[in-house]
């Protein structure tokens, strides 16, 4: 840089920034917060070997996602990314099993309002042994998943995680 103002390392190392200092382009002196974490979880070294061992058109990328990985390293310090993503991935397979559980209580609403067809015997029967009524009757027993959906849905939420943690109580 050599300018006016030195970079976020530069200033956060408390040394004069050379004309073609490696962090300048990527650690904006307005911006030292994104160095100063980077800094913290990788170290100035490192970070400087990584970005000269890349061709330029890469460099951007990389300090963003060092960036990014060191702030998940900061909140969560064993797993970084990788607990953050297993977090979204168990949400995502809770979320789909709700919408299995809506899918299947609408199917059942469904069933219960469609009429049942009943074929037509060949002998006829007698009102007392009427099969068709006992059908009609007892079919919304069978197929009241709706009244239950909500006890599934809760239950199976209590689940622990892929890691053992419970994500929803």
């Amino acid at each position: 840089m050599g300018g006016n103002s030195p970079c976020a390392s530069c200033k956060l190392l408390r040394r004069r920034c050379a004309k073609g200092c490696i962090f300048a382009p990527y650690f904006p002196p307005d911006d030292p917060h994104r160095f100063a974490i980077v800094h913290k979880v990788f170290g100035a070294s490192n970070i400087s070997k990584m970005l000269q061992e890349l061709p330029v058109h890469q460099r951007a990328d990389a300090v963003s996602s060092l960036v990014y990985e060191a702030n998940a390293r900061v909140r969560d310090p064993v797993y970084g990314c990788v607990g953050a993503i297993s977090y979204l991935q168990n949400q995502v397979a809770q979320l789909q099993m709700q919408l299995a559980v809506a899918q299947a209580e609408i199917l059942c609403i469904q069933v219960q309002q469609e009429p049942v067809a009943m074929p037509s015997p060949v002998v006829p029967m007698d009102s007392s042994d009427d099969k068709s009524f006992f059908l009609h009757n007892n079919l919304p027993q069978y197929f009241n998943l709706a009244s239950n959906s909500s006890n599934v849905t809760h239950e199976s939420l209590k689940r622990e995680s892929f890691f053992g943690h419970d994500m929803v109580s």
